[in-house]
C-alpha cells in the first residue's frame, strides 16, 4: 500500500532526521523516538549499514508511523532501502533516485533549494520538496519560493532549531525536518534520555502550533 507522505507529514508536522556513526545507536535513538510519540523517522545512508536500521525499525514502529531513508542518491540506493522496507525516501538533491523510487511506489522528499529545483524534483516524482538547507535563508526565503508554487509541499530542513519551528511552519512548511537539533549524539551512541526529552519538547511545540 502506497503511503500519502504528504498527508502523513501535514498531520504529523515533524520529520525525524536520525544520521550517527553507530547502527545500534541509530536503532536505539530511533526506537526512543517511536516511542516518544514521533511518528516520521529517517535513517540517512551515511549511517552505517542504515538498511539493516531501517528494517530493525520498521520491525518496533507502532501503527502509524512511517519509517524511511534519506541520502537516497542513486538507483542501487533506492534497491537497497526499498528491500530493507523504507516506506518513503528522502533525498539531498535533485538526483536519480527520485524517478526510480518514483517508478517503484515509493514516496520521496527530494531535497532542494531554488525554484528551479523544486519544480525540476515534482516533474521527476517527487511527492513533496525538503528545502534544504533552509537555514540559509530562514523563513522568509521558504516563503518566497512557496509564494509561485503554492501547490507544491515544502518541508524544511537543515538546521532547525526548537525555537525556528514555528516560523517555518507560519512560512508555510507542511512540515519541519529535524536532525541535530534534535538527535543530538544519541545516533552514535549518546544520552537517550536527553534524546527522548528533546523529543517531547519538538512534539509539543508542533502540536502548540497545530492546535492554534
Amino acid at each position: 500500500m502506497t503511503v500519502n507522505l504528504t498527508a502523513e507529514l501535514a498531520d504529523a508536522r515533524i520529520l525525524a532526521v536520525i544520521r550517527g556513526t553507530d547502527t545500534a545507536g541509530a536503532i536505539a535513538a530511533g526506537t526512543a523516538l517511536l516511542e516518544e510519540g514521533v511518528r516520521i523517522v529517517e535513517v540517512a545512508l551515511t549511517t552505517p549499514d542504515a538498511p539493516r536500521a531501517v528494517e530493525a525499525l520498521r520491525a518496533v514502529a507502532p501503527a502509524g508511523s512511517l519509517v524511511g531513508a534519506g541520502t537516497v542518491l542513486t538507483t542501487a540506493d533506492v534497491a537497497d532501502v526499498a528491500a530493507a522496507g523504507a516506506q518513503f525516501v528522502v533525498t539531498p538533491a535533485v538526483v536519480e533516485s527520485i524517478p526510480e523510487a518514483a517508478r517503484r511506489g515509493i514516496p520521496v522528499a527530494a531535497g532542494a533549494f531554488t525554484p528551479t529545483e523544486a519544480y525540476t524534483a515534482m516533474r521527476m516524482g517527487a511527492s513533496a520538496i525538503k528545502v534544504f538547507p533552509v537555514s540559509v535563508g530562514g523563513p522568509a526565503y521558504l516563503r518566497a519560493v512557496r509564494d509561485p508554487f503554492p501547490d507544491i509541499p515544502f518541508v524544511a530542513v537543515g538546521g532547525v532549531g526548537l525555537d525556528d519551528v514555528p516560523g517555518y511552519l507560519r512560512a508555510g512548511a507542511i512540515a519541519v525536518g529535524v536532525g541535530g537539533p534534535l538527535v543530538g549524539d544519541a545516533a552514535s551512541g549518546g544520552d537517550l534520555a536527553a534524546l527522548r526529552a528533546r523529543a517531547r519538547t519538538y512534539l509539543a511545540a508542533v502540536g502548540e502550533w497545530t492546535r492554534r
